[in-house]
């Protein structure tokens, strides 16, 4: 393993402007590491699992011995860990190294829990800029690619140049630390949800002896015809306008029982078709029939108790 002792180190003297530790080297942070370096930055890097860092230091990172001497290698950190509970078991033990730092908090978690920990980290004399990066590893260097951001605004102006290296767009959404987190878990509601689905048709498909590529063009279409819904609905969502003009709940509850009674005739799972079936029963139970299936929002604003 690489040597990581304070030889190779940074001090205080040493900094630059084009300087930056990243905590935590999964696949993201590897990569956010190495985009740093292609574009000719001072990265010091801390992992729990040190070898993590091997190809990193090979490229020129310096691989710091504890969690306290990366921070105290520059006074902007990148987090790049599984969420805010290994924030805190990371950041913990070195909280006296955090004064004075600038903490680019990447890892993924609630809005509340980033609010949390901005107060936290403002308490130990740090700053905290709450991200929500919507690409995957790949992703990560690419012009085209973005980062919601939130927190101080000057802190945001100050560092943007760095923060543009991760990606190439940058989104600060309000000083509330809670803001960024927000809109990463607002497209991960769309992700995740959407991907179900995406398998749903896929084993609806297998069993009735087609494969995913022969089913890919379909869905790729209509995958492609959503962003027109989506314009569609927004500015009567907005307005509360929830009129059956082109759609109604009762019809769209019955095409939503074909699509269970289809799943469940080829014998696959229909935990999804039937959690959706539900929901549009409940709509028609609280008299929106005649609306649009768009009234669903409504319900979904509150919780069922």
């Amino acid at each position: 393993m690489q040597q990581h002792g304070t030889e190779q180190h940074r001090t205080e003297q040493h900094r630059t402007e084009q300087s930056v530790t990243v905590i935590g080297l999964g696949p993201m942070g590897q990569a956010m590491a190495g985009a740093f370096l292609d574009q000719g930055y001072e990265v010091t890097v801390w992992n729990r699992t040190a070898s993590r860092a091997d190809d990193l230091v090979a490229r020129g990172a310096l691989l710091a011995p504890d969690v306290e001497k990366a921070l105290a290698a520059n006074e902007l950190v990148v987090l790049s860990l599984t969420d805010y509970d290994a924030v805190y078991a990371t950041l913990g033990p070195a909280d006296a190294a955090l004064a004075g730092r600038v903490l680019v908090n990447l890892s993924s978690d609630t809005p509340e829990k980033a609010r949390a920990a901005a107060r936290w980290a403002e308490e130990r004399g740090a700053v905290q800029l709450t991200g929500g990066v919507t690409v995957p590893p790949s992703g990560i260097g690419g012009a085209e690619s973005s980062t919601f951001y939130s927190g101080p605004r000057d802190v945001y102006d100050r560092h943007r140049a760095a923060l543009e290296v991760i990606t190439g767009r940058t989104d600060h959404r309000g000083e509330d630390p809670g803001l960024a987190a927000l809109m990463y878990q607002i497209g991960m509601v769309m992700f995740w949800t959407s991907m179900l689905s995406y398998w749903q048709a896929v084993a609806l498909a297998d069993a009735n002896g087609l494969s995913a590529a022969d089913i890919l063009p379909h869905a790729v279409e209509t995958a492609n015809s959503l962003p027109g819904f989506f314009s569609f609905y927004a500015e009567r969502i907005d307005a509360g306008r929830h009129v059956g003009d082109v759609d109604r709940l009762a019809m769209g509850t019955a095409s939503v029982e074909h699509v269970l009674h289809t799943n469940a005739d080829a014998g696959v799972d229909t935990t999804l078709p039937a959690a959706v079936v539900e929901l549009f029963r409940r709509g028609m139970a609280a008299g929106h029939a005649a609306d649009s299936f768009s009234s669903l929002v409504e319900l979904l604003k509150k919780a069922e108790v």
